[in-house]
């Protein structure tokens, strides 16, 4: 008869297995499992009488394997989710500067990469065409000599992160909670353009394109084509920007020239921009209808098929908000038992109210103290602190409010067949002594 493993050994090697086993049929830990878990931990774990039942640690919650490490010229270590269209994720504890560094922004592509723009940036061209009365085909130094330039932190975030949170697992990219940045931005207001253009009544929508190749290699495909309500393209911090932190836009990020649509999902941000088309009905291409960037209206079974019929295209994202001074999996001295802490939330068109901060599981919160945003559609900086008793096994619990009243969930809600909008409250595994 074979031996039942330990659940030291069990937690080793099968951690899905030995949290059935420590928890059982009534979810209570207690015993030779908290022991068990302890040690597959290697702490003691000083409030596992108020861990919730069922509850997997954050400690032991890691994908098998290790993710590979980027290696490229100007960005730092970001951690590779995908080579083909290439995408790369940026760990939490890289967020930490109010203004993120290009070399520590997100990458997300859907298609190729561009060559880079030989000839001088300023003689790179954007159309405005469709609904217009005036298109326009001027060059990227004519638009910005013509235009008022302004310059804004702006969040811009991946409509799929957090996706890594959905169970069950759902297709794409499997984001943590990396996929945002808060850049500098240069340029001029989107919507000066498209007035410049002689916006008709009709023109209640937009189509955007870039000049990104589609992975397939044919040129008359575009790998990705998103749009947006009129009213959207017309806010003073939807953008089209040829700077980004007082630079150049690096390459990866769709130099010369891009938008920069705050607050929405990222793929609204096209890279390498060079066309707008103004609409009188929704937009049709490759990233539109369907399930693409779009949440169901009513709940769907997890798992389930859906071909998206009744579903709604992503507006504004969901409120978050990270711990980025301390890195998960961090160990501290042995008699630590105040830790300063701080961090980036942000609630797509809205602000964050509060934010608050759980070294308990959950039992017990902690509001920290959230400053307002330099301007519209940038992050929020979080500062506090929190108490610890002992030495042991900690999980740093942070969860923001938006404005108006709306609290990230303990778990990733509204499960959709691309994983869209997931917004769990963030857990840091700690280890004191």
């Amino acid at each position: 008869m074979a031996r039942e493993r330990s659940l030291a050994e069990l937690y080793a090697s099968d951690p899905e297995r030995a949290d059935a086993v420590a928890f059982g049929r009534r979810g209570a830990l207690k015993g030779a499992s908290l022991a068990a878990m302890g040690a597959a931990i290697g702490a003691a774990i000083p409030f596992a009488n108020r861990m919730p039942a069922g509850l997997f640690p954050a400690a032991l919650a890691q994908p098998a394997g290790q993710p590979p490490t980027l290696r490229m010229d100007g960005k730092a270590a970001l951690v590779v989710l995908g080579e083909r269209p290439f995408v790369a994720e940026t760990p939490e504890a890289m967020l930490d500067d109010d203004v993120t560094p290009a070399d520590r922004m997100f990458i997300r592509n859907n298609g190729g990469v561009p060559e880079r723009f030989a000839a001088d940036p300023r003689a790179w061209r954007i159309k405005v065409e469709g609904e217009a009365d005036t298109p326009l085909d001027l060059a990227l130094g004519e638009i910005e000599s013509r235009f008022e330039n302004v310059t804004l932190r702006l969040q811009m975030e991946c409509g799929g992160n957090g996706r890594a949170a959905f169970v069950p697992e759902t297709r794409g990219n499997q984001w943590g909670n990396g996929a945002i940045s808060n850049a500098e931005w240069t340029g001029v207001r989107l919507r000066d353009l498209l007035r410049a253009a002689g916006m008709k009544e009709t023109s209640r929508f937009t189509g955007q394109y870039g000049a990104d190749p589609h992975l397939s290699g044919d040129p008359a495909r575009p790998s990705i084509s998103r749009g947006m309500p009129i009213a959207k393209a017309m806010e003073d911090t939807t953008i089209l920007a040829f700077r980004m932190n007082g630079q150049p836009i690096p390459q990866i990020h769709g130099y010369p020239a891009r938008l920069v649509v705050p607050g929405w999902p990222g793929s609204l941000s096209q890279k390498w921009f060079n066309r707008i088309v103004l609409r009188a009905t929704p937009h049709d291409g490759p990233g539109m209808g369907a399930t693409s960037y779009r949440l169901p209206v009513r709940p769907i079974v997890p798992g389930s098929n859906n071909n998206g019929a009744d579903f709604a295209d992503m507006t504004s994202m969901p409120v978050r908000a990270l711990l980025t001074n301390v890195a998960h999996g961090t160990r501290l001295p042995a008699g630590t038992r105040r830790i300063e802490v701080r961090g980036q939330a942000w609630a797509g068109d809205l602000t964050v109210r509060a934010v608050h901060v759980s070294a308990d599981f959950g039992a017990t919160w902690r509001e920290m103290t959230v400053n307002p945003p330099p301007n519209r559609h940038s992050w929020q900086r979080w500062t506090g602190n929190v108490e610890l008793p002992t030495d042991g096994y900690y999980e740093i619990w942070t969860r923001a409010t938006d404005s108006e009243g709306r609290m990230q969930p303990h778990a990733a809600a509204n499960w959709n067949p691309q994983g869209y909008g997931a917004n769990p409250m963030a857990r840091t595994a700690l280890l004191i002594g």
